[in-house]
């Protein structure tokens, strides 16, 4: 099965120059956890809410005028519509990522998250497999 046929393809996306607080608005608004951060439709970073967290509000920076291009993390990892839901699920778990942008031409075009995995009955098990990677722990203590 390819990518293309289980992906979200209405993305909500942000600019460079959004603020964080955008940021956490639009995250609210569609109850996301990271969002596409894009110059012409070209993916050039990506922020989630732990970026947030993390790199913003523990340091205590402005949410109303930091810019995303300040926190995002930049050359995210992407996929292509035509790749098939093995190399995804591969790939989310050796990234240890839980959503991937898809991009076409170089343009973005979709996204694919864990959880479009997981509900797909011919992916139950690659999404279980990935999911068991990227919530390993790296020691660290609860």
């Amino acid at each position: 099965m390819k990518i293309r046929d289980i992906m979200t393809k209405s993305v909500v996306s942000l600019n460079v120059n959004d603020t964080i607080e955008r940021a956490a608005e639009l995250m609210k608004e569609y109850n996301i956890g990271s969002v596409p951060v894009c110059e012409e439709n070209k993916v050039v970073g990506i922020i989630t809410d732990r970026d947030i967290a993390i790199r913003s509000s523990a340091e205590g920076q402005n949410s109303k005028t930091k810019v995303v291009r300040d926190i995002m993390s930049s050359n995210p990892v992407t996929g292509s519509p035509d790749m098939d839901i093995h190399d995804v699920s591969r790939i989310m778990s050796e990234r240890q990522i839980r959503r991937l942008p898809i991009v076409e031409n170089g343009n973005l075009v979709g996204v694919i998250a864990l959880g479009d995995l997981a509900v797909e009955p011919k992916c139950d098990h690659e999404a279980q497999g990935a999911l068991s990677s990227i919530s390993e722990t790296s020691g660290s203590v609860f």
